[in-house]
């Protein structure tokens, strides 16, 4: 009988991989919640989610083999509790917690590698003055002890730039509340336990190349098979590319296998797949663990297609059907392959995005090429969901070449044939009114001139992470 695998938010483009794994047609597929109510919405409604997953599993006629998921909060931890309500093989929620909740997490690598994670100190945006809890000399980071893509996170360079960090956190750190739901079904330890959503973490600044070290737990036992370069802007925080195979020596991508396998055997994480993301200090020779994220990165998914001959899926699905994960080495069509991101740095509306056959052409330059285009004309690109707090991804795009100077040329070529349009967003010089009474047989929607402050984007001289 074909096995019953249920994708919460499942999307085509992962659709795709799914069904590209080795005895992928042995599966049925099914559909767990929508991705637009659980992502595009802009709200974490985990409660709402989670009692509708478990409603429509319910109802289903026939046995439950496995549930997955391959995209981070709400989606990581519903995955974790219907796994528990089904009987079906996946981590337990307080392992899931200690790798997603930042503070916590933190206490964890403390006490199992604690040569490998910077000085760190939880503390409280809305108390009076949060600064003088932070021991730190600048620059430092700071950014909730729960978030996803890189959002509400701030290197802090002096105190001017503390005090905006703190406005806007305070003003969005709501949004991430619903984790605090989860946090309610564990025996927390008495320094988490009043440590919730609302509070942030500042983090000594770590530097180096940066790297994702992929891997899964099964029946206890740890494995990696892959780790890809994450390559970033000049501004040192928003990421440029990733790239795969990783260039690192062979000797810091064993020792990065090493930490991975004594964090997540010490955390007691089983039976899933993961990620954990790392840098490397070539100066001091020095690994630095930055977090660990319990999924797989859909991010590295037509990577590993492009190389390996097969996706990422292949060791998320092999995992929670309780099968010893099988993966290829190098029997895909290219030897390197890249997602390269799209980046505006001030905030614009979108007037107009690529044709389709625009982004078909792609293929003639560049075989295999896929194109993410992440908004809509009529949008701001503020208002694409998960955004870093420096900059603005319109776009993802997806190469394969034989080198890395290859891959760089077709990525340019595509760059330049992918055409955007925008319109500055502008502090109008007068008011609509007065435009009005100038123009009376103007529409009014047209004297209207969208407001908002353009993002500032800090450039650094030194590597340090991009902190998420």
């Amino acid at each position: 009988m074909k096995k019953n695998i249920f994708v919460v938010g499942l999307d085509d483009f992962n659709l795709r991989m799914i069904r590209a794994v080795k005895n992928g047609e042995n599966y049925n597929i099914h559909r767990l919640l929508d991705i637009q109510l659980l992502i595009d919405s802009g709200k974490y409604r985990l409660h709402e989610m989670l009692e509708l997953a478990d409603s429509q599993l319910r109802k289903f006629d026939g046995p439950i083999d496995a549930i997955v998921g391959y995209t981070d909060f709400p989606v990581s931890t519903i995955v974790t509790v219907l796994c528990g309500r089904f009987n079906v093989p996946g981590p337990s929620l307080e392992s899931v917690l200690k790798c997603e909740h930042k503070y916590w997490s933190r206490l964890e690598q403390k006490k199992a590698i604690p040569e490998c994670i910077p000085g760190f100190i939880v503390f409280n945006p809305f108390d009076t003055n949060p600064l003088e809890q932070i021991p730190f000399d600048y620059p430092f980071w700071i950014k909730p002890v729960k978030s996803t893509g890189s959002q509400l996170g701030f290197r802090i360079k002096n105190k001017k730039d503390f005090n905006e960090a703190i406005r806007v956190l305070r003003a969005n750190i709501g949004l991430f509340k619903p984790f605090d739901q989860l946090l309610d079904m564990v025996q927390l330890p008495p320094e988490v336990a009043k440590v919730n959503s609302s509070y942030c973490l500042a983090e000594q600044i770590i530097s180096g190349r940066q790297c994702t070290l992929e891997g899964y737990v099964f029946n206890g036992q740890v494995g990696s098979f892959g780790i890809v370069d994450s390559i970033r802007e000049p501004n040192r925080t928003s990421f440029a590319r990733y790239q795969y195979p990783s260039l690192l020596p062979k000797s810091v991508r064993d020792q990065m296998s090493q930490i991975t396998e004594k964090i997540i055997s010490h955390i007691g994480f089983d039976n899933s797949a993961f990620n954990i993301e790392f840098f490397w200090n070539k100066r001091d020779d020095k690994v630095w663990l930055l977090e660990i994220n319990t999924r797989i990165s859909q991010s590295h998914s037509d990577l590993f297609m492009k190389v390996d001959g097969v996706s990422n899926h292949q060791i998320m699905l092999d995992v929670a059907l309780g099968k010893n994960p099988w993966f290829p080495e190098r029997q895909g069509k290219f030897k390197v392959a890249g997602k390269f991101f799209l980046r505006e740095y001030q905030d614009k509306l979108i007037t107009g995005i690529p044709a389709k056959e625009d982004v078909e052409a792609l293929n003639e330059i560049a075989p295999g090429v896929l194109v993410d285009i992440l908004g809509k004309a009529g949008m701001k690109l503020s208002d694409i969901p998960e955004q870093d707090s420096y900059s603005y991804a319109s776009a993802f795009i997806f190469l394969g070449a034989m080198s890395q100077k290859e891959l760089l040329e077709k990525f340019s070529r595509c760059r330049q044939l992918l055409k955007f349009q925008y319109q500055d967003l502008v502090i109008p010089a007068v008011s609509v009114e007065k435009v009005m009474e100038k123009h009376p047989d103007a529409e009014p929607e047209a004297a209207i001139q969208i407001t908002a402050m353009p993002a500032e984007v800090p450039f650094k001289e030194n590597e340090d992470q991009a902190h998420k």
